[in-house]
């Protein structure tokens, strides 16, 4: 069995719920109240994924996160 590393993106909504994806897996995303249940939830949701896309791995090299402010 082997063992993966995957960046987990994570993010809260206006109305307060946790959303977290993984861009390493097509559709690989969650969403939550509190970040204990969304930890918990993320893992069960990349294994299902691994199982479904064994083939479609793409491990690109995690370099940061920038947020950028643009007037509308």
């Amino acid at each position: 069995m082997a063992k993966h590393t995957f960046t987990v993106l994570i993010e809260k909504d206006e109305d307060g719920i946790f959303i977290a994806s993984v861009p390493a897996l097509r559709g690989c995303h969650t969403q939550a109240k509190t970040m204990d249940e969304l930890l918990v939830r993320i893992q069960e949701v990349i294994e299902l994924c691994l199982e479904a896309d064994k083939d479609e791995l793409c491990f690109n090299q995690f370099v940061g996160v920038q947020q950028v402010e643009i007037q509308v």
